[in-house]
């Protein structure tokens, strides 16, 4: 048994040094790089043997002699032979939207996006293939669209711009109002989403507000006790000389309350017995400003005296609901200085 072992042992040394003495001077199969491919599986050859080299799917050649020979040494033949990718076509536009790639030869990949308001039909990326095309055509970016916004009962709908049709563009807003006496809950605009729906929609609900109140020294236009529909506006004025402060009119509004309601503000009188006023642009003396009233907000002028300079200067007051407050410089003359010196007063002499 231990001399067969030691026959078969020597027999496959003897193999092993023939195969190699007989590959000696033949070449192996050749590894090429630059995408090159060679046919067949054949590992060893015998020198003088040609080799035809390709280039793998998705390349070209370009330069350099197509094959290879084995020479006695078992080396191959130098080769300049080179395999560039496939070029594809420049891809086309998407019309608003947006492509991004780095190149167009094999295996490059364009994505695709859209711009806000459109949305992507057709494949989102692309891929130069092996025959120099690309794997899809460019998508489309079709614009998102709505339908007719919804319209709340008792309501109506207003579009920033015209609309045609029963489609409505991403965007696109549109205004709510509510016909009398229904008011406006929620907000009064809505918009055409990216999701191709409108924002939410708001009511029209019933609202009245409470007889309003009268107001001190006034009187208003609506004498029935009632309530009042949304919308609805109750004048206001004022008896004799007093003015009224605020607007002049209220109105129902959606919260079921009255705006703010104005008031009746006093008139006022001038409160000195002797010496000139300046009112509305005209100076005249006391006794001759018949009636002796100013209404609130309005400004009159007193005369005071710059003892230092020995000049007279005017000095406004102004009314305010009933009180008119004179100013601390003024004094008033005695009778004799008013009656018989009336030229001396601070009206009369040189203005400062």
């Amino acid at each position: 048994m231990e001399r067969v072992k030691t026959l078969f042992l020597l027999s496959s040394f003897l193999l092993l040094t023939t195969v190699a003495s007989q590959h000696s001077n033949v070449c192996s199969r050749p590894q090429l790089e630059g995408n090159i491919e060679l046919t067949g599986i054949q590992r060893f050859f015998s020198p003088g043997v040609e080799l035809p080299l390709a280039c793998q799917q998705g390349y070209t050649p370009v330069s350099g002699p197509r094959k290879i020979v084995c020479t006695v040494s078992g080396e191959w033949t130098k080769t300049k032979f080179k395999c560039m990718p496939k070029e594809c076509p420049y891809p086309d536009v998407v019309v608003n939207g947006d492509m991004f790639y780095e190149d167009t030869v094999y295996q490059s990949v364009i994505n695709y996006t859209c711009n806000k308001g459109y949305i992507l039909t057709g494949a989102s990326s692309a891929v130069c293939q092996a025959n120099g095309t690309w794997s899809t055509s460019a998508p489309l970016c079709i614009p998102v669209a709505c339908g007719l916004a919804p319209i709340p009962q008792f309501g109506m709908v207003i579009y920033e711009r015209r609309v045609r049709g029963k489609t409505t563009d991403y965007g696109l807003t549109a205004t709510y109002a509510c016909l009398p006496p229904y008011a406006l809950f929620g907000k009064a605009t809505a918009e055409c989403t990216l999701q191709g729906t409108w924002t939410e929609t708001p009511e029209c609900r019933v609202v009245t507000c409470p007889p309003p109140d009268s107001i001190e020294r006034g009187y208003m236009s609506e004498s029935e006790r009632r309530e009042f529909s949304y919308m609805e506006r109750v004048k206001y004025d004022c008896q004799g000389d007093y003015v009224i402060e605020g607007n002049t009119e209220i109105v129902c509004q959606e919260n079921g309350r009255w705006s703010d309601m104005p008031s009746c503000k006093a008139p006022c009188t001038v409160g000195i017995e002797r010496g000139r006023i300046l009112y509305k642009g005209r100076k005249m003396w006391i006794e001759d400003f018949q009636p002796n009233t100013v209404l609130h907000k309005e400004v009159v002028s007193v005369y005071c005296m710059n003892k230092a300079r020995k000049c007279g200067y005017a000095l406004s007051t102004q009314c305010i609901d009933g009180a008119l407050k004179i100013p601390e410089c003024f004094e008033e003359p005695s009778s004799t200085d008013y009656n018989l010196h009336s030229n001396s007063l601070p009206s009369e002499i040189e203005q400062c």
